[in-house]
């Protein structure tokens, strides 16, 4: 008897709560997306997402199987190869002004999406068993582990993507043992050096901001910056309550709907407009689900890099939620970030699908074995 429970702890070790979520945003992505195809008529991009969410699927069980501590010996070259494939991007012609992918036989790939894993990976990797990060001479290195790639990636320009390194690397640094006071103040010194960021932004970047708070409350939406934002919250209110798929209500009017990138970073609208606010509210349901279940792992787990690869993965996809959804609804600046697993791009599902494996895989081996309480320093 003991031998049968033995063989299926895992299936108990499994975060279920987290995989129905994930499997339920790809549900709610796929359609959300075959609504698109359906107003705006421009393309098939739903069968396509069929096919992208299966093959993350496939490389998120493929990752939660094989053991994560092997993935120590290969942070840093694969960290050092994202850098590369960074650099890469500006030998390949622009596309909609910006150097972000680069382009392959079956489809864009776009090298800031393995930067994103790759950098949680190396910093997870370098934090484990760091006592110096109690210094501020400790905190040099994460910094710049993080300062490398967000300026490369900026300088495609990507700002969205860029502002997720941040909270990133606080949240691994508070969990490897980093003092608050510290990060504290570098918060501070980040938010007095708004000033240089501003200065070196670029005029669409700056209208974006700008345009933030001189949005309209109704009416057609003005032919600069701010139509995004006029167009999403125009569309989110036309899903109302229910939403156009329960109370079956007719396009009458398709120069309404219109809204560009609607199928990527607006796709929180199509979700809005096809399910109304209880669409949109589950879909929050879901991402908290989602995060609450990988805290819960990361409690869970003793060993220090597992534990670091979670917080990052998490902090990572609460972080990038939070962003795309307060620019849909208006209450922070369009800065072009994809909602994870919602919206359409290969690049963005299959590493996000390959992040969440991760979390699966340290949640099928917490080591509880080791010692209880692996980022605990004295003081210095």
């Amino acid at each position: 008897m003991d031998m049968e429970q033995d063989r299926w702890e895992w299936v108990r070790r499994l975060p279920w709560l987290m995989i129905l979520a994930a499997i339920g945003l790809l549900v709610i992505g796929a359609n959300a997306i075959a609504r698109g195809d359906e107003l705006f008529k421009l393309g098939e991009f739903a069968p396509r997402q069929r096919i992208w969410a299966t093959v993350g699927m496939v490389g998120l069980v493929c990752t939660a199987v094989w053991p994560y501590r092997k993935l120590k010996w290969i942070s840093y070259p694969l960290y050092a190869l994202s850098l590369v494939l960074l650099v890469t991007v500006f030998f390949f012609p622009a596309k909609n002004y910006s150097h972000r992918w680069i382009p392959l036989r079956f489809m864009d790939f776009q090298p800031s999406e393995l930067a994103k894993l790759a950098f949680i990976l190396g910093t997870a990797r370098y934090l484990v068993w760091r006592e110096s990060l109690r210094t501020w001479l400790g905190l040099v290195v994460p910094f710049l582990m993080m300062v490398v790639p967000m300026a490369l990636i900026l300088k495609e320009p990507d700002l969205g993507t860029s502002l997720l390194f941040g909270p990133v690397l606080f949240a691994m640094l508070f969990t490897a043992g980093a003092r608050p006071r510290h990060l504290a103040i570098v918060a501070i010194m980040g938010v007095l050096c708004l000033p240089v960021l501003w200065k070196h932004m670029s005029a669409e970047q700056k209208s974006r901001v700008v345009s933030l708070f001189r949005q309209k409350t109704g009416g057609d939406a003005a032919d600069d910056d701010s139509y995004h934002q006029h167009q999403s919250k125009r569309v989110l209110a036309l899903g109302g309550v229910f939403g156009s798929q329960l109370a079956g209500m007719p396009v009458s009017n398709v120069e309404a709907y219109r809204l560009p990138e609607s199928r990527t970073d607006f796709v929180f609208c199509l979700v809005g407009e096809r399910w109304g606010l209880i669409g949109c509210v589950t879909v929050l349901i879901l991402y908290a689900s989602l995060v609450g279940s990988g805290l819960l792992v990361a409690a869970q787990t003793r060993e220090p890099y597992g534990r670091l690869i979670v917080v990052g993965v998490i902090a990572l996809i609460g972080t990038q939620t939070v962003i795309n959804t307060g620019m849909t609804v208006g209450l922070l600046p369009v800065t072009g970030m994809t909602l994870p697993m919602v919206s359409y791009g290969g690049s963005s599902l299959l590493f996000t699908c390959i992040a969440l494996g991760l979390v699966i895989n340290v949640a099928l081996r917490p080591e509880r074995d080791l010692i209880a309480d692996p980022f605990r320093f004295e003081e210095v």
